[in-house]
């Protein structure tokens, strides 16, 4: 975990952001020995040192956060883009240090959730929590009853085997699911001939996108009223 070394300070001490501000531009302060700088980022792994008092890297325990984001298609969910856009470019830097739950793959769009709470993400990703996730997607082509039938029954793939309930018709569908393999609905239709040209996620667990815009993010309510551990 990182952040700006003006809130380590406040976090260890207790003193005001501004007044952390004033002890570093002061020269109270070093980062593994040098003299910190205002706005530097520190890390678990950097010796900060106040007034001649080392900080305990224990301090470093940040407030539980949760973002909701919007994510557009073409972005990664993934620091390292490769010559990809990454979610990261449409956060400010403070969210950076956050973890997606879960992913969507960079042709995929939707309801992505991005936190430091490990618990959270625990409960939400684990198979044995059979958390509700939507989909809706749409088709190279109308998906046929004999189709729709098989994939509720359950497609074999390479992992395993593979059960959504689907409710649509033709070519665009809702998807209810309770897995999260990679790219586990795409792979499911294209076992029976079928290309998903669109996929946008609106729901995961308790958390809805709503009328989020694309790209956009808004904070949330780590614990919602819904027990996301039942």
């Amino acid at each position: 975990m990182s952040m700006r070394v003006n809130r380590f300070i406040a976090l260890a001490t207790g003193i005001s952001r501004r007044d952390a501000d004033e002890t570093v531009a002061s020269g109270q302060v070093t980062i593994n020995g040098k003299l910190a700088i205002l706005g530097q980022v520190v890390s678990e792994s950097d010796k900060v040192v106040f007034d001649g008092r080392t900080l305990a890297i224990d301090s470093m325990a940040a407030p539980l956060q949760l973002i909701m984001l919007n994510k557009p298609t073409g972005y990664v969910c993934s620091r390292a883009g490769q010559g990809s856009k990454t979610i990261y470019e449409l956060l400010p830097r403070e969210f950076h240090n956050l973890k997606p739950i879960g992913r969507l793959d960079k042709d995929s769009s939707g309801l992505l959730l991005l936190t430091n709470d490990g618990k959270l993400a625990h409960a939400l990703t684990h198979p044995s929590f059979h958390k509700e996730k939507i989909y809706t997607v749409k088709l190279d082509k109308p998906l046929t009853h004999e189709g729709k039938a098989n994939i509720e029954q359950g497609i074999n793939l390479e992992d395993g085997r593979s059960k959504l309930t689907l409710g649509g018709i033709g070519k665009e569908w809702q998807i209810t699911m309770y897995e999260g393999r990679n790219r586990q609905i795409r792979r499911t239709f294209a076992a029976l001939g079928y290309t998903v040209t669109a996929l946008h996620r609106t729901q995961f667990g308790p958390y809805v996108l709503g009328s989020l815009a694309a790209g956009k993010f808004s904070r949330v309510d780590s614990r919602p009223a819904q027990n996301i551990h039942s």
